[in-house]
């Protein structure tokens, strides 16, 4: 959304084609449910984008030669340039006996169904009494408080954060860990930190659970900090070696394999399994650890994802032009930007300028190309309407959102959205309806006047 809104304010025609219905991405369907006022906040930008007049929008429209809307087909539009700002939509796998057990999640899956994201919202994510996470960052935090929330539904009884290194390399921010704080019984926490800390030592790293606890567990400062159940713990140095399922093919235990940490040259640590297993009994586990690109859309591959351009000279400067790697060649107009270009990196501020640091190179590289006989608005929307899509347009979201504004209202919530896409296109027709029939009145009404 930022990287279209620069581009159209150089003044360009600009296409935007989104998988979803709404627009928002992470923005509408990662952040925390719960934070309404930063969804505000993001809601109010993208409105701002959309108003602009030579903006176009087309909502539920996934590009991809795997999906909606081939690349050919993209191309046949004739497009000048474009940039794929499509994020890291593939799961990243570890290649685990079992890993495709029943209860066995990847982080974004699980985040786009709790925060009702058509069709992850009506997919199967249930969660035990028992669950695992993998993962250090502020993703795992986010999933264990969700987990842990006393809502009427929750049924977890235990979470346990399971990290391949340390406790002096904890990626999760103060703001974040201090929901779930009043979980962790601290006796466990800083028996967990004493199992670990000669390994960590021999990586030349003081492991002080005082310490550890000033640092990262502020909340558990207090040695009389009361615990409130359920139960949130960590397991450090630990690595999954294996999934094991149930007769009925839903995970039962997980195998870990305890890591030793090893001091690099350069200062920084790598965590090194060793042949010593122990076994977690789980019933769920969840992989907070990143994703990668979807090698469906179509777009060259390289060792981390999208090819782009090499870096030339001596600077590290981000290259957005897409490379085939077959040809050894740019592919001319084409580039990516944001997790697009460098997968699950950043949060939404980080994204949000490595995508306008994209639109800078589209714009320059427009500067230098001839005008593109581009299809039109109407035009790329009967294309589309041709091969049986049903795009959502600019004034569809208009319609959209004041029923969803109206419901929340009615529901005496803060924001209220619909979480299949059936039931958003029927609010957008009902309210089409509705509005056309007012017109109606009101003409009918200034004609007999």
């Amino acid at each position: 959304m930022f990287a279209a809104r620069k581009i159209a304010l150089a003044g360009h025609e600009v296409f935007v084609f989104n998988r979803d219905i709404k627009p928002g991405g992470l923005a509408e369907y990662g952040i925390y449910p719960v934070k309404h006022k930063m969804k505000f906040g993001l809601r109010k930008q993208f409105a701002q984008v959309l108003a602009l007049p030579n903006l176009h929008y087309f909502g539920h429209v996934q590009v991809g030669d795997g999906y909606d809307l081939k690349l050919s087909d993209l191309a046949g539009m004739h497009p000048a340039a474009v940039l794929f700002t499509c994020g890291a939509q593939g799961t990243r796998k570890l290649g685990l006996p079992g890993e495709d057990a029943a209860g066995v999640y990847a982080a974004k899956d699980f985040v786009y169904h709790y925060n009702q994201l058509p069709p992850y919202a009506s997919h199967d994510f249930s969660t035990g009494k028992n669950v695992g996470i993998v993962g250090m960052g502020n993703v795992a935090i986010d999933i264990a408080r969700w987990l842990l929330d006393d809502g009427p539904d929750r049924v977890t009884e235990s979470v346990v954060i399971i990290a391949r290194r340390g406790p002096l390399e904890i990626k999760f921010d103060d703001k974040e860990i201090a929901f779930v704080e009043r979980h962790i019984p601290r006796a466990d926490l800083i028996a967990e930190i004493g199992r670990v800390s000669k390994r960590c030592a021999a990586a030349g790293q003081e492991v002080v659970p005082e310490k550890v606890i000033e640092q990262h567990f502020k909340h558990l400062k207090d040695a009389d900090a009361a615990f409130v159940p359920p139960r949130l713990s960590f397991r450090f140095l630990s690595s999954p070696a294996a999934i094991l399922p149930d007769s009925k093919g839903r995970i039962a235990k997980l195998e870990v394999a305890e890591n030793d940490l090893v001091a690099r040259p350069d200062g920084s640590t790598k965590a090194v399994q060793t042949s010593t297993r122990a076994t977690l009994n789980l019933d769920t586990l969840i992989f907070a650890i990143g994703d990668e690109h979807d090698a469906c859309i179509g777009l060259p591959m390289g060792p981390s994802g999208y090819a782009t351009m090499p870096a030339t000279g001596e600077t590290d400067e981000p290259q957005y032009q897409v490379w085939n790697p077959a040809t050894q060649a740019i592919l001319p107009g084409w580039f990516v930007a944001g997790w697009a270009r460098r997968a699950s990196t950043g949060l939404v501020g980080i994204a949000r300028h490595d995508g306008e640091l994209g639109a800078d190179r589209v714009i320059e590289f427009l500067k230098s190309e001839g005008r593109a006989d581009t299809l039109g608005k109407d035009e790329i929307i009967s294309s589309l309407c041709g091969k049986g899509l049903r795009p959502v347009t600019k004034s569809d979201l208009d319609l959209l959102g004041a029923v969803e504004q109206r419901e929340a209202g009615e529901r005496g919530v803060p924001a209220f959205k619909f979480s299949d896409n059936q039931s958003m296109y029927e609010a957008i027709r009902k309210e089409r309806e509705a509005a056309s029939a007012v017109e109606d009145e009101r003409c009918q009404s200034v004609t007999a006047d």
